[in-house]
């Protein structure tokens, strides 16, 4: 009945916490952190479902590597670089994504370019060792032939809400979309597809897709008008979908797709850039139904805008005032950002590259862990980096602080023991910025020393034990 009682009062501690700390600091100043460097031109960073251990970073010549409990380890999960064409500019390995049963089939697929500069997305196994991957389980999904060397798209991600792949294909590259490829319902670039690995060889297409039994389109076709969607991503709460389409020469901008879509829709590209008329360069309208973007910068200022990278909206624990920000950045000028969208307006807009620009270089893409933390990956330096409350190194983050009482909650092995609420404690103390259960009590064992080792052991103890309740707030 004690330890019961101690649970319950610790989890209501961690709550307590979490809804003052969202209140009161309506604006928690951000910071990263180095979680891995020495990589080669990471790309991407992910994580396997029911993973809640490590983070997989994909460096563009044709390796994934694994970060362990905040170790880059020396082995590469999985090296493909033989079948990897050239990995300069836009091309090389490109996208992850871990099947949503990964933890029982094992499966999981990459996109990259081959030695032909062609577009494949293939599937690969784990072995017994899960951090090691079978290099020659490569089993080929689709090929896809680009006719220029840039414009390969390379994102891929399971639907949240439905478990079928997207894909992100780029217009096939040159500059302006000469060949119309976009807009071209029987072209598979310039697209954003949808297919079902699980049923058909080597695929099947989704019967809910919104062209799959029109013959005047490509049944893959989920939505169509994209120009380079590089990065995009869905909201892991809502399964709303963010896309960051690359721009020509003036406009980069972010697309949106609400959970709820039947898809078809027609992000306007090469009619439109932005919401201009780019081809034609006037009464571009005229085709009805397009779909303008949610939001779009142009190119220029200082440092120089050029390439939108996309990002993730926020869904961890550590920023409790964060939550349904979404996060993207410029590549060539390193700038960050984030905003709030409730499928009509946005709010919230804030420059976040004073607090989060420092030491990242030429930012190639955002990534979530298993927590819903987000990662950014510095293509210029080799390293990848995570987004902090400043002032907090990230091992100190509670691991699952959304999810209440986990067990082993410092990765120790043992379940709810005394190390476990140590950690947890010490956790509310480095965050809180007030070490006390309430608003101006530090001193909580009453010695006249504030927020001390002795301070925190009292709370455990207190915690732990039962006894005289602590004062809550």
């Amino acid at each position: 009945m004690k330890q019961a009682r101690s649970l319950k009062t610790l989890e209501f501690l961690i709550f307590a916490f979490f809804v003052i700390s969202a209140s009161a600091h309506s604006q928690t100043p951000l910071a990263i952190d180095t979680v891995a460097s020495g990589l080669v031109n990471p790309v991407f960073v992910t994580f396997a479902p029911g993973d809640s251990n490590r983070i997989f970073i994909v460096e563009q010549p044709g390796r994934i590597r694994v970060v362990r409990n905040n170790i880059l380890l020396a082995a590469s999960f999985l090296n493909i670089d033989s079948s990897v064409g050239s990995s300069g500019s836009e091309q090389g390995l490109l996208g992850l994504a871990f099947h949503p049963n990964y933890q029982s089939n094992g499966f999981f697929y990459v996109n990259y370019t081959n030695n032909s500069g062609n577009t494949v997305v293939a599937r690969y196994s784990v072995t017994a060792n899960p951090d090691s991957a079978n290099s020659n389980s490569s089993f080929t999904i689709i090929t896809i032939a680009q006719p220029f060397s840039n414009h390969n798209g390379g994102m891929i991600a399971f639907g949240p809400n439905d478990g079928y792949l997207y894909i992100g294909m780029g217009d096939g590259g040159s500059g302006g979309d000469p060949g119309n490829r976009a807009q071209n319902k029987l072209n598979i670039l310039g697209k954003m597809l949808r297919i079902d690995v699980d049923t058909g060889s080597p695929y099947a297409i989704p019967v809910t897709n919104p062209f799959a039994s029109d013959l005047a389109y490509l049944p893959e076709i989920w939505a169509l008008g994209l120009r380079n969607p590089w990065r995009f991503s869905f909201d892991r709460v809502t399964g709303d979908l963010f896309t960051a389409d690359v721009g020509q020469g003036e406009y980069e901008e972010i697309d949106f797709q609400v959970f709820s879509s039947s898809g078809g829709e027609n992000y306007g590209w090469r009619l439109k850039e932005g919401d201009s008329c780019f081809d034609p360069p006037d009464s571009c309208d005229t085709l009805l139904g397009l779909t303008d973007p949610i939001t779009f910068y142009t190119h220029g200022g200082s440092p120089f805008r050029c390439s939108i990278t996309g990002g993730y909206v926020y869904r961890g624990c550590a920023i409790p005032d964060l939550q349904g920000h979404y996060f993207y950045a410029d590549y060539c000028s390193a700038q960050i950002w984030s905003f709030r969208y409730d499928g009509v307006n946005i709010s919230d807009s804030t420059q976040r590259t004073v607090d989060l620009g420092a030491g990242s270089i030429a930012i190639s893409s955002f990534g979530e862990d298993y927590y819903g933390e987000l990662y950014i990956c510095s293509h210029g330096n080799g390293r990848v980096l995570k987004i902090i409350p400043q002032g907090v190194p990230s091992q100190c983050f509670l691991p699952d602080c959304c999810s209440g009482i986990r067990g082993d909650v410092n990765g120790d092995g043992n379940n709810g023991n005394i190390l476990d609420l140590n950690f947890l404690v010490n956790y509310i103390f480095r965050m809180s910025g007030n070490p006390g259960p309430c608003a101006g009590e530090s001193d909580v064992d009453g010695d006249g020393t504030s927020a001390n080792i002795v301070d925190l052991n009292f709370m455990v103890d207190r915690i732990f034990r039962g006894g005289t309740e602590m004062p809550l707030c």
